[in-house]
């Protein structure tokens, strides 16, 4: 009897994005770094093209991957499956199908691209799966376009960060083309990320609000600042001041100046609550508490709509702006799950980084 082949690890991470919301989509710079938490795949490949795949608590999915797949439900994640399928077949063609096993550690629907980063390690699973690897630059013109599929028009920020992050830095990630300066995160800095216990369902619901916010800036952008809307011209005043945010946090974090990037993150979540009305109630309420609570900034991260909020504070400080969180904000949110819901964000690697140096998360 042939023995059967061992299952081959292939793990992402998520990221969270520091500042720079909402212009990545208009091909500007923005400051991410990569979480330690993220997507594991084991995956056997077959001798068909049938992608069957299980994940713990979202069930399995199964289909025939073909060189024109369609979308199926909208907000299920098999779409994000057949996202990275069709990716991978645009630029490489149809290859062997797989078995396959999901694992993740990264909250879903909270701002931390879980669904990239599954994009992400599912596409490298595939070409895995046929023998092939690529690069940075290959996988960053198809990815971000590729995760179009689903129906959230994005940018790609995302994928950047998943693939290319180093451990210890953040990632100034520009585009046309594709490219990733790292930013030495000082030691004494300590990033928090919280949940507002709202779900971000960037597949679901909130989609076409969010496609509208791209679609505004790109207008504004067209008529250079011109004839506005109301919508386009929060959009345009959001994407420059933001824009120019990115720049000077940079120069913070390089300067090792925390209260300066603190402020910065301030003036960013403003911006997008009364600029593009992203936040939410919840969220204005994180923000609010954590920087009573000693943080030296705090903005709402991964697009808005619910989800999380990123907070800035001294290393030896982080301990107790967590306690203070813990009775202020979550004490009187049922559901509430440290593990989950209030995550020590320490910039780690990406996934080719991971794979060079064999630190999958087996």
């Amino acid at each position: 009897m042939r023995a059967e082949i061992e299952a081959r690890p292939v793990w992402a991470p998520g990221r969270v994005n520091l500042i720079g919301e909402l212009i990545d989509f208009h091909n500007l710079a923005v400051l991410p770094m990569a979480l330690r938490q993220g997507i594991r795949v084991k995956y056997r490949p077959r001798a068909d093209h049938l992608i069957r795949v299980s994940s713990a608590g979202f069930g399995a999915r199964e289909f025939e991957w073909t060189s024109e797949l369609d979308r199926v439900a909208a907000g299920d994640w098999e779409n994000y499956l057949r996202a990275a399928a069709q990716a991978v077949a645009g630029r490489w063609g149809v290859g062997p199908g797989v078995n396959a096993e999901i694992e993740s550690d990264l909250p879903p629907a909270a701002g931390l691209s879980s669904s990239s980063a599954l994009i992400v390690a599912f596409t490298l699973c595939l070409l895995g799966a046929r023998g092939l690897e690529a690069g940075f630059e290959e996988l960053m013109e198809v990815l971000p376009e590729g995760e179009h599929f689903v129906g959230t028009r994005g940018g790609g920020m995302d994928h950047a960060a998943s693939l290319a992050s180093r451990a210890g830095f953040a990632s100034l990630v520009s585009f046309q083309p594709a490219a990733v300066c790292y930013v030495r995160v000082p030691e004494d800095w300590a990033f928090l990320v919280a949940h507002s216990m709202e779900k971000a369902e960037k597949s679901g619901a909130v989609r076409e609000a969010y496609n509208r916010i791209r679609s505004a800036g790109e207008a504004a952008l067209a008529k250079k600042g011109a004839n506005l809307s109301a919508e386009e011209q929060g959009a345009y005043d959001h994407t420059a001041s933001e824009s120019a945010r990115v720049s000077d946090a940079v120069e913070a974090m390089r300067q090792g100046d925390a209260v300066r990037f603190g402020h910065l993150l301030d003036a960013s979540h403003a911006s997008l609550r009364d600029r593009l009305h992203v936040s939410s109630l919840a969220l204005d309420e994180l923000v609010d508490i954590a920087v009573a609570g000693g943080a030296l900034g705090a903005r709402l991260t991964g697009a808005g709509f619910g989800g999380c909020a990123v907070m800035l504070s001294r290393r030896a400080d982080r301990p107790r702006l967590r306690d203070h969180l813990i009775r202020e904000f979550y004490a009187k949110r049922k559901g509430f799950d440290q593990a989950q819901h209030l995550i020590d964000a320490e910039p780690g690697p990406g996934a080719l980084e991971a794979a060079k140096h064999r630190t999958l998360r087996d």
